[in-house]
């Protein structure tokens, strides 16, 4: 192994290791930039969460309770006037309520993020 004899243009094993993890350092950091965007994405998908629990709620409640009269009918007894209609119109809301559900659980899986985030911003 050659060693240093103090000449400027000679280097040593150790400045070389040094001068490496310094490097690895400086390019390990994450650019203002990205972790600005990175925030940006985790409140937007905060947002997206928000609002597809607002459209699951809202078809919640259009599709009213509508269980008691789907058992009834799974049970085999025959519904009549107000009460059909009132099926009628819950069994179609149930198509809506299925995506609403599929769509919260999607945000609600994008937004798991945001805890760390919270977590360090709000101690």
């Amino acid at each position: 192994m050659a060693k240093s004899n103090g000449a400027k243009g000679e280097t040593t094993a150790q400045d070389v290791v040094t001068n490496t993890e310094d490097t690895d350092t400086v390019q390990d950091a994450p650019a203002p930039a990205e972790s600005s965007q990175d925030i940006d994405e985790i409140l937007n998908s905060l947002k997206a969460l928000l609002s597809s629990v607002e459209k699951l709620q809202k078809v919640r409640q259009e599709v009213g309770d509508i269980k008691p009269l789907v058992q009834r009918m799974l049970d085999g007894e025959l519904l009549a006037g107000e009460e059909l209609e009132l099926l009628k119109t819950g069994v179609s809301g149930l198509v809506r309520l299925v995506r609403a559900y599929g769509d919260h659980q999607t945000a609600l899986a994008k937004a798991q993020p945001a805890r760390n985030l919270l977590d360090e911003i709000l101690k």
